[in-house]
């Protein structure tokens, strides 16, 4: 296994061909969509195998981005990358800052109530346009609306826990 494969963050993928000379469209998640330029290699997922990828140019275009890869000079080359995700290692990531989490470092951590009952484990998180959810599975599963202060009274990176005011029957 190659070195910080476990660290990798998915930040984007390859949505379509754009034009004829080996250009692609990303749909990114990073925030703005065009920060996913500044962040170099990009590990794109080939089969099983992550491979690195450099960019000879990218820019924003409408609500999107698009690129084109050293080697990838023809609609054909381009195509061959559709669907595929990109990804960078973690390290490559600015820190999140106090009070703030990247999603992929949630992923994972157990949730408890204040009072220390288990409610799962975090599987993932849905961004819904008012607020992030954690979806927490366990005996079932929870949305649990990701609100620090509200609802998160503690995210413990350190212990692997969030700490939820929640009632465990909800």
């Amino acid at each position: 296994m190659e070195p910080g494969t476990r660290h990798r963050v998915p930040v984007g993928r390859v949505s379509g061909v754009y034009g004829v000379k080996g250009w692609v469209r990303i749909y990114s998640y990073t925030e703005p969509r065009e920060a996913i330029l500044e962040y170099v290699p990009w590990w794109i997922r080939d089969a099983q195998t992550w491979r690195s990828h450099s960019l000879a140019e990218g820019r924003r275009h409408g609500k999107g981005v698009v690129a084109r890869f050293e080697g990838c000079v023809g609609r054909d080359d381009a195509r061959e990358l559709v669907g595929r995700e990109i990804a960078v290692y973690r390290t490559q990531l600015p820190d999140s800052g106090p009070g703030s989490y990247y999603w992929v470092d949630l992923v994972g951590l157990r949730v408890q109530t204040l009072d220390g009952r288990p409610l799962g484990t975090v599987s993932r998180l849905i961004e819904t346009g008012a607020d992030d959810v954690l979806v927490v599975g366990g005996e079932r599963e929870r949305l649990i609306p990701f609100v620090m202060g509200r609802v998160v009274a503690e995210v413990d990176l350190e212990r692997g826990v969030i700490e939820v005011d929640w009632d465990p029957e909800f």
